[in-house]
């Protein structure tokens, strides 16, 4: 079949930088999802994305849509002939609305019934008449939350859109995009050649944008960035501090990468690195340099839109910007010194935490004493811990921390140190917030986990506490964040803490109680730790892990214990029938429950079956409480297993639903006993069997 190449771009107002990459993967995806669904082939998909475009091409698409197999069904055999053995009306309007004669007609038969039918080839529509609709489709598609309008019209984008282009092989597809008819027009960089480019062929739609100082692939542009940042900073002598999520950013706010080497007055290294990286990297978008003994320097490198003329007017334009923030640091760091962290301390009643959960300095009572309460179980130095979490909040009334929020913690550490608190205070002040985000780093001092902890135990009990849980996409107090921020400390340190006491003491602790908070923040809890265990414990079941969790392990690190030992136990033969068992025991004790209290009479066998099982579990049952104390699971399962062959003895042999009540009684109590023996590490009744 005969194929063509397919351009579209939307030419807009500057787009938003974050967005950038996603939009244009949401772009492509729509034009493949919209081919797919029309039955067009095609080849490789290429995207394209520049602060000012959006733009796919997608090569060979084939010139017409594949023809379609129709099948239709008529009326039924039975309306289809008169009595006179003629068509019936219904037959004959059946064949016209398929086009054919009543002959042409056949007989679809199934177990309901016979009717008249008609199959035949629907040919496919050619591609052009199609792909206004899928362009309209991707376009209305895209997740842009915050839309605008511009102009006099009613049309809605992210950003006001100036041109559409649109070529099938080298003829304009006849469609209107977002109010604009599709052309063959784009235009090239907005300042080093903003004339429109007539774009012949989408083939050449890269090349032509390329002589207009425009690299319209996106990851070529990066790595254009990334190569011309590291040797402007290797000329200062230097090596480039290259964050990949600001390189994504700065990518997306050039079309025409230049680097350009900055250099700021040296007395202001005399601040700590973070606060220089947060000025230069974080608030200018510009590429901080480090020298070759580690320290930074006191350049930078930053990326302009276009070829100057002036290359040092540019330089000059980028230092004075930064001249000023760095100023303004020094000046927040000698003040926060002078002032002192304790100072600030003294202040934390005047900031709330939360409407209903109090003050900052309500918060740092509680977690301070739940802080005391795990370095204690985890044997961190009391004195430590007291004065980590006296501090811990206090870096928020800094100017610092005003300027630059995202140093919280950070410049408490320095503040601390400077106010001749340890290193290990201040080590655990910096420490609290990890970790911050996936794949973080976690506290590594014993003081930093018992605060982290706390601190966000404390949030997730406080904030369930006055209901104000995550709905959906909201999660305005990171409550998400700090779950998996608890699982990855008590796991990864690892720590064996009792998590159900600490959130029970920390929920006690809030000024407003409820009920169901102690529940409902394990419950959100446990929900994080199923995809962690998923992720952990290799080969794992949504199963093997919910029968963990129905026995209520009292951690984290208990709950992966008995998933791991769960796994082996149940790759053996023995295992798996076991496990088949005991599901079987559930089923008949959720019909027939028998009370808790009921012991079991051995007088009243009289099956030589059931007294052999009753036999081999008393045998049994001491290994298996022995090694679930010890947790020991997989010895604990491993013991279990001798079970087997005398529990399918008994199935085999006794009818446990006897029509004597006491012998069945007798019957239910011991498969109770056993259900609770072999379900000691995990509910084995939840797995499929």
């Amino acid at each position: 079949m005969a194929t063509r190449d397919l351009l579209f771009e939307l030419l807009t107002e500057e787009l938003p930088p974050r967005s950038l990459e996603t939009l244009s993967i949401a772009l492509a995806d729509g034009f493949a999802t919209g081919l797919a669904a029309a039955a067009i082939g095609h080849g490789r998909i290429r995207r394209f994305a520049t602060p000012r475009r959006l733009a796919v091409l997608i090569e060979r698409c084939a010139e017409r849509q594949s023809d379609r197999a129709i099948e239709r069904r008529g009326p039924p055999r039975t309306a289809a002939v008169t009595a006179a053995g003629e068509p019936s009306q219904a037959a004959l309007a059946f064949a016209r609305s398929c086009g054919v004669a009543v002959t042409d007609l056949i007989e679809i038969t199934n177990e309901k019934g016979s009717w008249l039918g008609y199959r035949g080839v629907e040919p496919g529509a050619a591609t052009i008449e199609r792909l206004g609709a899928i362009a309209e489709r991707a376009v209305a598609a895209l997740p842009a939350p915050r839309r605008m309008r511009w102009g006099a019209g009613e049309v809605e984008f992210v950003r006001p859109v100036h041109r559409v282009l649109m070529l099938f092989g080298d003829e304009i597809v006849p469609c209107t995009i977002l109010g604009l008819t599709a052309g063959r027009e784009t235009e090239g960089h907005r300042f080093l050649a903003p004339r429109p480019i007539r774009v012949r062929t989408p083939r050449s739609y890269p090349g032509a944008l390329r002589r207009a100082k425009v690299l319209a692939d996106f990851e070529e542009r990066r790595q254009r960035i990334r190569a011309e940042a590291t040797s402007a900073a290797e000329r200062t002598g230097g090596r480039a501090l290259i964050e990949e999520a600001l390189l994504d950013e700065v990518t997306a706010l050039v079309e025409w990468p230049v680097a350009v080497a900055g250099r700021f007055d040296e007395r202001y290294r005399r601040l700590p690195r973070e606060v220089i990286v947060a000025t230069v990297q974080d608030h200018q978008r510009y590429f901080p340099v480090e020298r070759p003994d580690g320290e930074l320097s006191a350049n930078f490198v930053t990326i302009a839109n276009l070829e100057s003329r002036d290359p040092d007017r540019v330089r000059e334009g980028n230092e004075r910007v930064v001249r000023p923030r760095l100023a303004d640091a020094e000046f927040f760091w000698d003040q926060d010194r002078q002032r002192g962290l304790a100072a600030c301390a003294a202040r934390l009643g005047e900031v709330t935490f939360q409407g209903k959960l109090g003050s900052y300095a309500d918060k740092t009572a509680r977690v301070r004493a739940l802080a005391l309460e795990i370095g204690r179980a985890a044997g961190g130095d009391e004195t430590t811990v007291e004065r980590a979490a006296t501090f811990a909040k206090a870096d928020l009334l800094t100017a610092m921390v005003g300027e630059f929020p995202e140093l919280q913690g950070t410049m408490g550490r320095y503040y601390a140190l400077d106010a001749g608190e340890t290193p290990a205070v201040a080590d655990a002040i910096e420490e609290q917030y990890r970790p911050r985000f996936a794949g973080d780093a976690l506290p590594r001092t014993s003081a930093g986990r018992a605060l982290a902890l706390a601190d966000k135990i404390d949030t997730l009990a406080g904030i369930f506490a006055i209901g104000e849980k995550p709905t959906g996409a909201k999660d305005p107090f990171g409550l998400r964040r700090a779950a998996l921020g608890v699982l990855r400390i008590l796991l990864e340190t690892p720590l064996e803490l009792d998590l159900t006491a600490l959130v029970e003491r920390a929920v006690a602790a809030q000024p407003m109680l409820r009920p169901d908070a102690v529940g409902e923040v394990l419950a959100f809890i446990a929900d994080r730790l199923r995809g962690v265990l998923a992720e952990r414990v290799a080969l794992a079941t949504n199963e093997a892990i919910e029968a963990v969790l129905a026995v209520a392990p009292r951690s984290p690190l208990d709950a992966e214990a008995r998933l791991v030992a769960l796994q082996g136990f149940l790759a053996s033969a023995d295992g798996a029938v076991l496990a088949a068992a005991n599901k079987r025991i559930a089923n008949l004790l959720r019909k027939a429950p028998v009370a808790s209290g009921r012991p079991v009479d051995p007088a009243l066998f009289a099956e030589p079956a059931e007294q052999r099982l009753h036999d081999r579990y008393r045998d049994v049952a001491p290994q298996v409480e022995r090694a679930l104390a010890e947790r020991r699971y997989a010895a604990a399962l491993g013991a279990a297993r001798a079970l087997r062959a005398d529990v399918d003895a008994f199935f085999d042999a006794v009818l446990v639903m006897d029509p004597d009540p006491a012998r069945r009684e007798n019957r239910l109590a011991l498969l109770r006993d056993l259900h609770a023996l072999i379900g000691g590490v995990a509910d084995l009744s939840r797995l499929p069997g």
